[in-house]
C-alpha cells in the first residue's frame, strides 16, 4: 500500500504543501477551520506523521529527557509520574533513564540523551556525583537543563527542592515531642546538600530545645537498609545509649527497625524511628513507620512546568530560578511514644 503523504493531503483540499505541513504542527499563522480540515483528511487517509522528519525541519523533537538515581526507590517513580503527567499535557514525551547512583552511568544517559537530540533534561544527581563536566556540556549546547531533589549549586540551575533543612527540623522536632532526648541521626558520608541540610535540622532543633549535641549519635556511612542494621548492631556492641533514631531516608529507617525487632527492642516504647521520604512501604510495615512527605508528585509536575515556562521565554542559558517546597510530616506508630 502506497504510503500517505503531505502531499496527497494537500491535494485532496487543493492547498499548498506548506499549508498541510504548518496545520499539522499547529502553527498559529494557519486557521482553526484549516486546521480542522487538514486533520481529518489525514485521519481518513491514515496519514502519519514522519516525526524525524519533522524534528529535522523544526528543531524540535518534542523529547525530554529525564535521568534520576533509581527507579526502584518510590520516591523517584513518583516524581517521574508527576513529570509526565505535565509534559504528555503539553505535547512531549518522556526518555527515562536511570543512573544506579554511579556517575559514569549518569554521563552515558546524558550522551545518549544529547544524541538523541532531547528538547531539554530534567536530572536528580547520582551520590557520586562530584564532577559536573557532563552537565555543564548539556549547558554549552543551550539544551534547557533542569534539577528536582538533588540539585547541584555548583552550576546555577534552575530546580524544585524541598525544604531539607526544615524537613530535619521538623523530623528531630517531633521525636523531641514525644519525649525522646538521646537521638541517633544516621546520614550520609557523601558531601551531597539535601543531606548536609537535614543534618542541620537535627543540630539545630536539639539546640532550640536545649538538648546537647552528642558527636557519637552522628552516624556517617553508605545509606541502605543493610546500613541501618549495621549502625544499631554497632551501636549495641559499643553500648551506645539513644532513645530514638532520625534516618536520613525511608529504607535505612526500615534496617534500624528490623534490627531492633531482632534485639527485641520495643517500638516506639524503647526507642522511637523516624525515616524521611514516605516511601510507599512504610504505611505497610509493623509498626508503621513515620516520615517526612516530600511532596513528589508536585515536585514533578513543577519542574515540568519550571521547563514549560523557560521554553516559552526561549531561555536556554541557565537561571537560578529555585523553588521550595515544603516538607510534611507523617506520623505513625514507629514514634508515637506518648498517647
Amino acid at each position: 500500500m502506497k504510503k500517505v503523504t503531505i502531499l496527497d493531503i494537500a491535494k485532496e483540499l487543493n492547498i499548498t504543501f506548506s499549508t498541510v505541513a504548518r496545520a499539522l504542527n499547529d502553527h498559529p499563522a494557519i486557521s482553526e477551520n484549516t486546521k480542522k480540515a487538514v486533520r481529518e483528511v489525514a485521519e481518513r487517509l491514515n496519514y502519519r506523521q514522519n516525526k524525524i522528519a519533522s524534528s529535522l525541519r523544526s528543531g524540535k523533537t518534542n523529547v525530554i529527557g529525564v535521568i534520576v538515581p533509581s527507579l526502584q526507590v518510590t520516591f523517584f517513580s513518583s516524581v517521574v509520574y508527576g513529570i509526565e503527567q505535565v509534559m504528555n499535557a503539553n505535547g512531549y514525551n518522556i526518555l527515562l533513564y536511570q543512573s544506579n547512583e554511579k556517575m559514569d552511568q549518569e554521563a552515558g544517559g546524558i550522551e545518549t540523551f544529547l544524541q538523541s537530540r532531547v528538547d531539554g533534561i530534567i536530572a536528580s544527581i547520582t551520590t557520586e556525583t562530584t564532577s559536573f563536566d557532563h552537565y555543564e556540556e548539556i549547558i554549552n549546547r543551550k539544551t534547557p537543563l533542569l534539577f528536582f531533589d538533588r540539585n547541584p549549586k555548583e552550576l546555577n540551575a534552575p530546580s524544585v527542592t524541598i525544604d531539607d533543612y526544615k524537613g530535619g527540623f521538623i523530623a528531630t522536632e517531633h521525636l523531641i515531642k514525644q519525649g525522646y532526648r538521646r537521638i541517633l541521626h544516621i546520614t550520609a558520608e557523601q558531601d551531597i546538600p539535601i543531606f548536609k541540610d537535614r543534618l542541620r535540622g537535627y543540630i539545630d532543633a536539639l539546640k532550640h530545645y536545649g538538648l546537647e549535641v552528642d558527636e557519637q549519635l552522628i552516624i556517617k556511612g553508605k545509606f541502605s537498609l543493610q546500613f541501618g542494621k549495621e549502625v544499631i548492631q554497632d551501636a549495641k556492641s559499643k553500648h551506645l545509649q539513644f532513645d530514638a533514631v532520625f534516618a536520613l531516608e525511608d529504607f535505612t529507617a526500615m534496617g534500624v527497625m528490623q534490627q531492633l525487632q531482632e534485639y527485641k527492642i520495643v517500638i516506639p516504647d524503647e526507642v522511637g524511628v523516624i525515616g524521611f521520604a514516605n516511601e510507599s512501604f512504610g504505611s505497610l510495615v509493623t509498626p508503621k513507620l513515620s516520615t517526612i512527605d516530600q511532596q513528589t508528585l508536585t515536585m514533578g509536575k513543577e519542574v515540568a512546568k519550571l521547563f514549560l515556562k523557560r521554553i516559552k521565554n526561549d531561555q536556554a542559558a541557565p537561571i537560578a530560578e529555585e523553588l521550595k517546597l515544603e516538607p510534611i510530616l507523617i506520623v505513625r506508630e514507629s514514634s508515637m511514644k506518648l498517647k
